[in-house]
């Protein structure tokens, strides 16, 4: 019996557009198998073996989304721990060790990031089997890939030649190598990927960085004593964990520690960290090209091509990458692939809101679709689930008009209260304090116009919140989520 605990609050920039700061990897279906999207996947392929529910470690941006998928995907969770800040593995880690030291007396841990691709499912679950005796005797297992290319994207481990029931004694890890060290090590056959994947005992482990990185443990410790807890998730105290230096788990621990074990693992491994990674994932043609969407592709080979709203056509080109969004298109050479994190920090540098979010938003309550915007004017599709509602909310800058599309709205504008079905509308008043909800059965649709000076998704003082978001006022200099 082990306890997953499931790294979900990455914010990788390098499939973008597709993958957004609000909206990241982990939570997109990218291998086009339609079988859940990759954080969804990561708990699917653990289907068989005998554990406790997930520790989920997330941001607290991403919290409502992982909170929706875990309902979509119809899994159950111990407990998603959020932190405020991104602080490395190491920080996620101890989070979780300490957690689980709470929820049971010394439960194995086995450490999994959320955005990974593995295609041989049952191998995986056969390299799990080999480690779990051996942390159970408290080592510190961690998985190798077998590389199956020179890749100078990614760190090695180094193991010794002796088998332990499985497992190899883990020498060194190795970070990133130019290409002539990385064909040496894959010449040897004496080193592994490093796939970012351990188990072990949380004591074992907190043991460890009581003694290597007590400024980390002590810094995440007091940052869960003051967490605050509600139904779904463990708010980590930002103040306490702000303090928290900034490290992966292998530099913390892993590297410092004697008796820690390798087991090889061969499952079709990757952690989709480039476009064309994901193309190598994909299914492809017999030119092969991988191609989702409506795309026309003429005289085209080695291409990874998508469209998600509307008609993208090639002709005559190979080895590119395609991938288009509904406010984005980018087109690159697929080898040059990695360098679109490039893009992303000259977006957010110019302070474009294309490198945070799609023009489509999750919320708590369903979603919203910016569908026109202008100045003084923005137009949205606002979608509510059943029985789902916005905040008792007011907006210092910005008057709204709403027009039912379809399903049933109730509507409270100051003091009326009102039922509104398809095609009728209403007009909120700038400075009216309102709040909108779906009584039905259906989802709601509507049309909402924003006239004013000011359109930001911060003009928003909250009054009543189910969600239990931050209330906050406009004139306030203090940030809030934007959720």
């Amino acid at each position: 019996m082990f306890t997953p605990v499931i790294l979900a609050g990455g914010s990788g920039t390098r499939l973008w557009p597709l993958s957004r700061q609000n909206y990241p990897k982990q939570f997109l279906a990218l291998d086009g198998e339609g079988l859940g999207t990759m954080f969804q996947r990561t708990l699917a392929r653990l289907d068989g073996l005998e554990h406790s529910p997930a520790l989920v470690v997330s941001n607290e941006e991403y919290r409502f989304v992982v909170a929706e998928q875990l309902r979509q995907a119809r899994r159950d969770s111990r407990r998603i721990i959020l932190e405020p800040m991104a602080r490395n593995t190491a920080p996620a880690i101890a989070l979780a060790a300490l957690q689980a030291r709470r929820d049971a007396e010394d439960p194995i841990l086995l450490v999994l990031a959320a955005d990974h691709f593995i295609e041989d499912h049952a191998a995986f679950q056969r390299a799990i089997e080999v480690a779990l005796p051996h942390a159970s005797l408290g080592r510190l297992v961690t998985f190798g890939i077998k590389p199956v290319r020179a890749e100078t994207g990614f760190g090695y481990i180094q193991y010794g030649e002796t088998c332990i029931e499985g497992g190899y004694p883990l020498l060194a890890f190795r970070e990133k190598p130019s290409q002539d060290v990385a064909e040496a090590y894959v010449a040897s056959g004496r080193h592994l990927w490093n796939s970012g994947m351990f188990m072990f005992r949380a004591s074992r482990l907190l043991d460890e960085l009581q003694r290597l990185r007590p400024d980390i443990l002590d810094c995440c410790r007091n940052a869960l004593l003051h967490a605050q807890e509600d139904n779904y998730f463990l708010h980590v105290q930002a103040e306490q964990f702000a303090c928290c230096p900034a490290q992966s788990i292998d530099h913390a621990v892993m590297e410092h520690v004697d008796n820690a074990l390798v087991v090889p693992l061969d499952a079709g491994w990757s952690d989709l960290g480039s476009w064309a990674s994901i193309w190598e994932a994909r299914p492809r043609d017999t030119a092969d090209n991988a191609i989702e969407g409506d795309v026309l592709a003429f005289a085209t080979r080695n291409s990874l091509i998508q469209s998600h709203h509307r008609l993208v056509t090639t002709v005559g080109v190979e080895d590119l990458v395609v991938i288009e969004t509904k406010d984005a298109v980018l087109v690159a050479r697929k080898e040059e692939s990695q360098q679109v994190g490039e893009v992303v920090r000259q977006l957010q540098a110019n302070q474009r809101n294309e490198y945070a979010s799609h023009s489509l938003v999750n919320r708590p309550w369903g979603y919203y679709d910016t569908i026109d915007c202008g100045e003084r004017y923005q137009v949205k599709r606002i979608t509510v689930e059943p029985g789902e509602s916005l905040s008792l909310q007011l907006h210092y800058h910005r008057a709204e008009h709403w027009v039912v599309v379809s399903g049933t709205a109730r509507v409270v504008c100051n003091d009326v209260e009102m039922i509104l079905t398809e095609n009728q509308s209403t007009y909120i008043p700038l400075g009216a304090r309102h709040s909108l909800s779906n009584p039905g059965k259906v989802p709601l649709e509507l049309i909402e116009v924003q006239s004013g000076a000011y359109l930001g998704e911060d003009d928003i003082v909250r009054f009543e919140d189910k969600y239990q978001r931050i209330f906050r006022n406009f004139s306030q200099q203090t940030t809030r989520r934007s959720d």
